[in-house]
């Protein structure tokens, strides 16, 4: 192979996890690595909360393995929501605001997870447009799914105004 020294070195496990998600399969492997170095890993145990409903968002989580069950409160019972596998993401709206968590977020089973810190993901944003670009879109196109679905489903009941 003539060019082969053109060829990009294989990403990493971690890497090639991260790139999966939908929040960052854009990213070149220079962009990821970039990111990758702005993220703490943090691992939990079966049953143990990640975060409550109520408390301030800070970060947004990527499950990296194992599952993560989210769940809130509905009348004074405790509603599951969903349940994420690795390559998902949760925890989202913390990157843009500090509005309280909607739902609490707990380890279905021992889990690792990738977190992207707010303050961390704005200093992304002045250090590098096209990342914070990038990831910026990809949050905008999950959360109007998210709400596009949850529209689909309460549309019966909706007044159009």
């Amino acid at each position: 192979m003539i060019f082969g020294f053109l060829k990009p070195p294989p990403l990493s496990p971690r890497l090639t996890r991260l790139r999966e998600t939908v929040l960052l399969n854009t990213l070149t492997p220079l962009e990821l690595k970039i990111v990758d170095g702005l993220m703490h890993e943090r691992r939990y145990l079966a049953g143990e909360i990640i975060f409550d409903e109520g408390e301030e968002g800070q970060a947004l989580y990527l499950v990296t393995a194992g599952h993560v069950q989210i769940s809130r409160t509905v009348n004074g019972v405790p509603e599951i929501i969903t349940e994420l596998s690795p390559g998902a993401f949760f925890g989202d709206l913390a990157l843009l605001d500090n509005s309280p968590r909607t739902a609490q977020a707990r380890a279905w089973d021992d889990c690792e997870l990738a977190v992207f810190f707010r303050a961390d993901f704005m200093s992304l944003m002045e250090t590098d447009a096209v990342i914070g670009y990038k990831i910026s879109l990809a949050l905008a196109r999950h959360i109007g799914a998210r709400l596009r679905e949850r529209m689909s489903i309460d549309a019966p009941h909706m007044e159009v105004l």
